[in-house]
């Protein structure tokens, strides 16, 4: 069964950063696209970076030259670097495939202060 497990959120002030890990059991990490989420209380969750098995990026304007997704095959891990917060950043984020395909990890909270 494929877990996907992130961490290293937190608290922080704006325009400070923050590294998220996503470790992905399962072989699933080397045939797909993955991708981080948020979702902040009362919206929907919504993509804020995607990298394909290649390494190719892509990003939604809202985050774009702050965050940084990155992935290593050899260790089924997930990274979003994430500089420059803002309070609007605050949500929780996770991991999954894109298209998302597979159950939602608990995510972990990232709250940015003003």
């Amino acid at each position: 069964q494929v877990q996907l497990v992130e961490s290293g959120g937190g608290l922080v002030q704006a325009g400070g950063s923050l590294r998220l890990s996503c470790a992905v059991s399962g072989s699933i990490f080397s045939i797909n696209a993955m991708a981080w989420y948020r979702q902040a209380p009362g919206k929907q969750r919504e993509l804020v970076a995607r990298i394909t098995t290649g390494g190719y990026t892509n990003y939604p304007d809202s985050v774009k030259g702050r965050f940084t997704i990155s992935r290593d095959n050899a260790k089924n891990t997930m990274y979003l670097r994430m500089n420059s917060l803002k309070p609007e950043d605050t949500a929780v984020y996770y991991c999954n495939t894109n298209p998302a395909g597979m159950s939602w990890g608990q995510g972990t909270q990232v709250t940015v202060s003003s």
